[in-house]
């Protein structure tokens, strides 16, 4: 493509900062939070084996849930809280051993349904905090000298990959109680673990969930002007943070080009020096990423990013392009990685598997590039990033019991993410760096090695998850905020916001 140099040398320089994100691929299920949700509770009764015998107990399970949700995408549930009430009669153990307060710690199992298929997800590490014990004749329900303990805490996502009514039904309750004195020494002995089964004849169901499957959770997405409306521009732009002097040599090395131009139309690049225009900033970005061989997603982030903008940038008047180059490191209490995820999924359609997984970001900063057409109004750009990533798998269990991986379950090799977005400045639409935005990519997962600490689980991660060669497998899509640039710390930007997820 050319263009007559002199009006391209006197047309400005387009001033695309390189910033960014990087995302790999997961293998548990995933998507984004609905927008209607339910406030859903069931009471159901118990029976736990006490030392005093078998006792009836009344638990109250409550979440906030989505009221419907699309297959394959993921539902969190939120404000979850699991209310115990102990009678008289299953705390008589603990007046023995002169305790003051008890606290608990709850495991329950969830049968997630729809269909004719089945997962048990495990909601554990639920938390009451120490309470006082009652003295008799007082308590805290209709029984006197009864106790109400009430687990908090997070648990894991799940996905339902076909349409239909899916529900949610508490089941098996393990409670680990331990107990304290007054001086808040732990008693001797310190606690009592016991596993309730549901009492018989009852209805479990704790929420019902409208299932569609009206949309592709792997269609990329499009590109602007296609369909999706402008997004808001942002008040500042990061260029107009740029220090003054960077600014004016830009401004005399552009004339001093479009002078040269005069004279030799072919003397088109113009690479402007880092030191005059690469600066750093600061973003979050977070999304989800597909996993074909699981039928579902996991959700990534909200990562924080340190980014290096500009690092090489050049103006080619005659080809009607700029290109610039940046680099980003993801940063996680110190460390170069993405949050660790947790969520559950069925293995091979039927073994219902929670796993933490962690992606370790190694070699260089992940690359930006960013390529941009100057001879249209609208300025179009395509930005390509690229990181080198690894993933960790540990906390594994398989229908509810856990699996040692041992504590360097990874993939053999780095794998390779690369994501694209697409925009333009003039009206901002799409995805800009300096605005955030949307990126899309795949990426090939390779075999897992040092899986399994007494056996070879190595097969059976790799059959599970990897996927070489079928990039299908794993399709990302990313969200970026904009980004807080160092040189306009009081910009609307700044301090780097989180932001929401798109599918």
């Amino acid at each position: 493509m050319t263009v007559d140099a002199r009006a391209a040398a006197r047309r400005p320089i387009h001033w695309a900062v390189g910033g960014a994100l990087v995302v790999a691929t997961a293998l548990v299920p995933s998507a984004e939070s609905a927008a209607a949700e339910q406030k859903s509770e069931v009471a159901l009764r118990y029976t736990c084996p006490f030392p005093s015998g078998p006792e009836e107990v009344d638990v109250l399970v409550s979440a906030v849930l989505p009221t419907s949700a699309r297959t394959g995408e993921e539902i969190r549930p939120a404000q979850v809280a699991v209310e115990v009430t102990l009678p008289p009669s299953a705390l008589a153990r603990f007046a023995g051993l002169d305790a003051a307060v008890l606290s608990a710690v709850a495991r329950l199992t969830v049968r997630n349904s729809v269909g004719d298929t089945s997962a048990d997800a495990s909601w554990q590490d639920l938390t009451a905090p120490p309470k006082e014990l009652p003295t008799p004749g007082e308590g805290d329900s209709h029984d006197p000298g009864a106790l109400t303990l009430t687990a908090t805490g997070d648990v894991p996502t799940v996905t339902f990959g076909s349409p239909g009514r899916a529900t949610l039904a508490p089941d098996t309750l393990d409670l680990a109680l331990t107990s304290f004195t007054e001086a808040g020494e732990p008693t001797t002995p310190p606690g009592l673990d016991v596993a309730c089964a549901p009492a018989p004849g009852q209805e479990p169901q704790l929420a019902a969930i409208a299932i569609r499957g009206d949309q592709d959770p792997t269609a990329p997405a499009p590109r602007p002007g296609e369909s999706d409306p402008a997004p808001e521009p942002t008040p500042t732009r990061p260029e107009e943070g740029l220090p003054p002097t960077a600014r004016e040599k830009i401004d005399a090395l552009t004339e001093k080009r479009r002078e040269a131009l005069e004279d030799d139309p072919g003397s088109c690049p113009i690479e402007i020096p880092p030191e005059w225009v690469m600066t750093t900033a600061e973003t979050y970005a977070a999304g989800y990423a597909n996993a074909a061989k699981l039928d579902g997603a996991a959700a990534l982030g909200p990562a924080f990013m340190k980014v290096v903008l500009n690092k090489r940038y050049i103006n080619d008047s005659c080809a009607s392009t700029v290109d610039v180059s940046s680099e980003v490191n993801f940063d996680y209490e110190g460390k170069r990685q993405l949050p660790p995820t947790k969520a559950t999924f069925l293995s091979y359609g039927f073994m219902p598997t929670t796993a933490t997984m962690t992606l370790e970001q190694v070699g260089p900063p992940a690359a930006i590039h960013t390529h941009t057409v100057t001879n249209t109004p609208t300025y179009p750009e395509e930005t390509t990033v690229t990181a080198r990533l690894v993933m960790r798998l540990s906390d594994v269990e398989v229908n509810g019991v856990p699996l040692d991986v041992g504590p360097d379950c990874r993939t053999e090799r780095p794998f390779e993410q690369v994501l694209k977005g697409y925009g333009q400045s003039y009206p901002p639409a799409g995805y800009l760096v300096a605005y955030g935005g949307t990126l899309t990519g795949y990426a090939h997962i390779p075999p897992f090695e040092g899986c399994g600490a007494t056996e070879d689980l190595d097969p059976i991660f790799t059959s599970a998850i990897s996927s070489p060669g079928k990039k299908a497998d794993n399709y990302t899509k990313m969200t970026q905020a904009p980004l807080c640039v160092a040189t306009n710390p009081e910009g609307p930007d700044c301090p780097p916001r989180k932001p929401k997820p798109e599918r």
